[in-house]
């Protein structure tokens, strides 16, 4: 399986891409997290965020925003939670299924106001979220890295520049997000 254009890959190869991030959290490694994914769910999201990660484009960037009991949100090209990728935005692809809700370990699209806004921001939640669902685009999970969610959840973080506690104290670095087919 070609996975360095996931773009073009079917719904049924999808399900056997995982996708391993390696994170680092105040200058330590902290661990992978391993994710799979719910093309059935949201196809256009899980391309959109294979393609990013099949470019390289998360490779450095961090998580900017962490609230404990809540999620982390990474994949911001100016840290700051403003940015987009170079491709473009995605229409919102959003879910009430409830294989496909938001709980711990799920993974799914940040977005503005706009539902159709999810660009290459993306979010790992820490506990259920139900109040996401229909919302935001739940497309994958954890399947590996507890301890790494775990560790994300209890950095310290103080004022963010939206007036919640969300910024994190210590640096949580995305080192790399490698794609690799299930065996």
């Amino acid at each position: 399986m070609e996975l360095t254009a996931p773009q073009e890959l079917t719904d049924e190869q999808l399900e056997k891409v995982r996708c391993d991030v390696e994170v680092e959290i105040a200058g330590r490694p902290a661990g992978t997290m391993t994710f799979r994914f719910w093309p059935e769910a949201a196809p256009a999201t899980v391309r959109n965020f294979l393609r990013y990660a099949a470019e390289g484009f998360y490779d450095g960037l961090g998580f900017h925003r962490v609230i404990g009991g809540f999620m982390a949100q990474g994949g911001c090209p100016t840290g700051t939670g403003t940015g987009s990728g170079p491709h473009g935005t995605i229409r919102g692809e959003f879910s009430t299924d409830p294989r496909f809700r938001h709980r711990r370990g799920v993974l799914s699209m940040a977005r503005a106001a706009d539902p159709d806004s999810a660009s290459c921001q993306f979010f790992v939640c820490f506990d259920d979220a139900p109040f996401l669902d229909g919302q935001y685009a739940a497309f994958g999970e954890l399947v590996a890295g507890e301890e790494v969610l775990d560790a994300l959840a209890a950095v310290p973080t103080g004022m963010g520049a939206g007036g919640e506690k969300s910024r994190p104290e210590e640096p949580c670095v995305i080192r790399s997000m490698r794609l690799r087919e299930e065996d």
